[in-house]
């Protein structure tokens, strides 16, 4: 049991490995993986998209495909009981809203270390959690 132990604590994740791998940094935090809630946020569908148009994609098969793919990639006893949900909009707002409904106490996202010109016009994801989260927020570094 680590002595900064967490009663809810959350992982954005994006499928990349380091957030993955943020998943294993986030289950010392916490005394049990049910204490844990990892979030994957899909952007909106562009109405003008052809799966939108001929009505083979919607949101409810992107979430099923995404749940899928989760607990392919990530399996094993250690992540038995781990919370996943995924949200639809844009990422770093239904992150912090999720970190308030589920009151965590500590969020645990990788950086993707852009920088310069490229966050700049990119944005950072990991920067406007950090600046607006009502909890502590780890930042993990590549």
């Amino acid at each position: 049991m680590n002595i900064f132990s967490k009663n809810s604590v959350l992982v954005p994740i994006d499928f990349s490995d380091k957030s993955v791998e943020a998943i294993d940094v986030a289950l010392e935090f916490v005394q049990d993986p049910s204490y844990l809630w990892i979030l994957h946020v899909l952007p909106r569908l562009n109405p003008t998209e052809p799966g939108v148009r001929w009505h083979t994609v919607d949101d409810q098969s992107r979430k099923q495909h995404i749940e899928k793919v989760f607990h392919e990639r990530v399996q094993g006893a250690k992540y038995e009981g781990i919370n996943f949900s995924v949200a639809i909009g844009t990422p770093s707002s239904e992150i912090l809203d999720y970190a308030q409904e589920k009151k965590a106490e500590l969020i645990v996202i990788p950086s993707q270390g852009n920088s310069g010109l490229g966050r700049f016009l990119l944005g950072s994801v990991a920067e406007r959690i950090v600046r607006y989260s009502h909890c502590p927020v780890l930042v993990l570094r590549n």
